[in-house]
C-alpha cells in the first residue's frame, strides 16, 4: 500500500507549472511549494507537469529544480520527479559506476520491481546511456557478484501467482545441498534465483523450511572469508527482495537511520522509490520491529526542507 496523499481535486498541469515557476522567480525559492505541489502528485501527473513545463517554459523541470534546490533535498525531489523507469535507470546507473560489493542496489532493482518495471528500466538505461544495463554491470562487477547480478539484471520473469509444488520441493532440495556445501555461487542457486517468478520462489523458500525445519535465509550465514561474506550478504539480499520486499526495505531504513550518522542516500532512495508502492507496509514492519513510528525516526535525525518532503511522502498529517 502506498503512503502518497493525492488531493481529490488536482489542478490542471498548467497551474501547478506556474506555481512551481513563481517558485523559482524572484529572491530565493518557495520550497515550501514544491513540497505542496510535487509531493502530493502521482507519478502521471508527474510526469505530465513535466510536459507541460518544459512546453511552456522552455526548459526541463528537473534542470530548473537541480538550479534552485541543494543537497539531500533537491537530491529527494529530483529522484521523486524522474519518472519510475528513468529513476531506476538513473540510480541503477550510479550503483554501476560507484560499485563496490556491498551496494545493494541493482538487488533492489531487479528483485523488487514487477518483470515489466525492470523492462522498461533496461529502455530507459538504453534512452539516457546509449547502452544497457547488462553491459554496464558485466563491466563494473567481477567474479561471483557479475556471476549473480547480469542474470539478475537481465530476467524477465513470469508475473503469475501460479506455482509448481513438485517443482518447488526438488529446488528446495537442490538449494539446501549446494548451500551445504558452501557452493553459493553454483549455476543452479543462480539459475532458480534469477528465472524463477517470485510466486515460485516464495513456494521454494516456504518448501526449504518445511523439509529443513530452518528458514533458507538464515541458513545463509555468514562465512568466515570476508569475499563469501559480502557474497553472501548480497545472496540473502536477493532472496529477501524476490520473497519479503518488506522486510528487506525496512532493514535498509532502520540501519539507516539506528546508526551514527544518517545515511541519507539509503533514506531518499526507499522513500522516493516505494511512497507510491508499499511504503504503507514498510512503515507498519518498521514499528512492529523498532516499537518507534517510523516518521518520528526520520523526524529525529533529519531537518528542514528535505525532513518536510520525507514526511510529506510517507503521509504524516504533521508534514
Amino acid at each position: 500500500m502506498a503512503t502518497l496523499s493525492v488531493p481529490t481535486q488536482v489542478p490542471p498541469a498548467a497551474d501547478d507549472c506556474e506555481q512551481l515557476h513563481k517558485a523559482f522567480s524572484g529572491w530565493g525559492t518557495n520550497e515550501d511549494l514544491i513540497i505542496t505541489i510535487l509531493g502530493h502528485r502521482n507519478s502521471e501527473q508527474r510526469k505530465n507537469i513535466r510536459h507541460v513545463y518544459a512546453e511552456t517554459y522552455g526548459e526541463d523541470l528537473l534542470k530548473a529544480l537541480d538550479k534552485e534546490l541543494s543537497r539531500d533535498f533537491e537530491r529527494l525531489v529530483l529522484l521523486w520527479t524522474l519518472d519510475t523507469a528513468e529513476r531506476d535507470a538513473f540510480l541503477a546507473h550510479e550503483a554501476t559506476q560507484k560499485w563496490t560489493s556491498s551496494n545493494q542496489v541493482l538487488v533492489e532493482i531487479s528483485c523488487t520491481r514487477s518483470p515489466k518495471e525492470l523492462f522498461k528500466t533496461r529502455e530507459a538505461y538504453h534512452a539516457r546511456f546509449k547502452r544497457s544495463l547488462e553491459e554496464d554491470v558485466a563491466y563494473h562487477t567481477h567474479g561471483d557478484f557479475r556471476k549473480l547480478l547480469v542474470p539478475l539484471v537481465s530476467s524477465y520473469r513470469y508475473g503469475g501467482e501460479e506455482v509448481n509444488l513438485t517443482l518447488a520441493k526438488s529446488e528446495a532440495k537442490l538449494l539446501h545441498g549446494k548451500f551445504t556445501e558452501k557452493d553459493y555461487a553454483s549455476d543452479d542457486v543462480i539459475r532458480v534465483l534469477s528465472t524463477r517468478s517470485k510466486a515460485q520462489i516464495n513456494a521454494t523458500v516456504n518448501q526449504y523450511t518445511n523439509e529443513f525445519g530452518h528458514d533458507m535465509i538464515k541458513d545463509l550465514e555468514a562465512d568466515s572469508d570476508n569475499a563469501k561474506d559480502e557474497f553472501l550478504s548480497i545472496l540473502r539480499s536477493t532472496i529477501e527482495c524476490l520473497v519479503r520486499p518488506e522486510e528487506y526495505f525496512e532493514k535498509v531504513l532502520r540501519l539507516a537511520i539506528n546508526k551514527l550518522g544518517t545515511d541519507e542516500g539509503a533514506l531518499t532512495r526507499v522513500i522516493a522509490t516505494r511512497a507510491e508502492v508499499d511504503l504503507k507496509i514498510i512503515k507498519d514492519e518498521y514499528l512492529k520491529r523498532n516499537s518507534v513510528p517510523l516518521e518520528r525516526a526520520i523526524a529525529k535525525d533529519t531537518y528542514g526542507d528535505y525532513e518536510k518532503l520525507l514526511l510529506t511522502l510517507l503521509g504524516s498529517e504533521e508534514a
